[in-house]
């Protein structure tokens, strides 16, 4: 039968919790020093380990969330600035007077569907029809206009074409 000293396994099991502890007193103090000062008046050492630990969990959860709002806010800028594959994207076609609008956006650039619907009144373009669809985060918008005499008159097809061309580039 193996007997072993007991004085010597409970001197083995001391060295292994002390190494422990240090471990982990070294752990909490590296994750300390990465949390900024808090604004309490007490310095830290004098700040209980659970309450260093609630701070480092709120400090990340905050961090989290800040990182998520600046995904959100940059996703948005991505979008409205021509984003990915070019997009916002706005061709057109004329065919006497008829006018075909196309319009290819991100989920967050509904404005250039209503400002185009503007423009086409302002050059008195009579909107006969406008459909859209989604695929993913992009809109495909479909507007259908007639070109009135009074239109013709003012600017025709070339100064209609030549306003959309200045708007879609202007929000790029």
């Amino acid at each position: 039968m193996d007997h072993q000293n007991p004085s010597c396994s409970r001197a083995d099991r001391k060295t292994i919790e002390k190494n422990r502890r240090n471990e982990m007193k070294a752990l909490y103090t590296n994750l300390n020093s990465l949390i900024p000062p808090q604004s309490h008046s007490r310095p830290r050492e004098m700040v209980s380990l659970p309450d260093q630990l609630e701070a480092a969990t709120n400090y990340i959860k905050m961090q989290q969330a800040k990182l998520e709002k600046l995904k959100q806010k940059k996703n948005c800028l991505v979008w409205s600035k021509g984003g990915p594959n070019n997009l916002p994207n706005i061709d057109f076609r004329v065919s006497g007077s008829a006018l075909e609008v196309v319009l290819i956006t991100g989920l967050n650039c509904q404005f250039m569907f209503t400002r185009i619907i503007h423009l086409l009144h302002e050059e008195a373009a009579e909107v006969v029809a406008a459909t859209f669809s989604v695929l993913d985060n992009t809109v495909f918008h479909t507007i259908h206009a007639k070109i009135g005499d009074q239109s013709a008159q003012n600017h025709g097809a070339a100064g209609i074409s030549e306003r959309l061309k200045k708007f879609a580039y202007d929000c790029i």
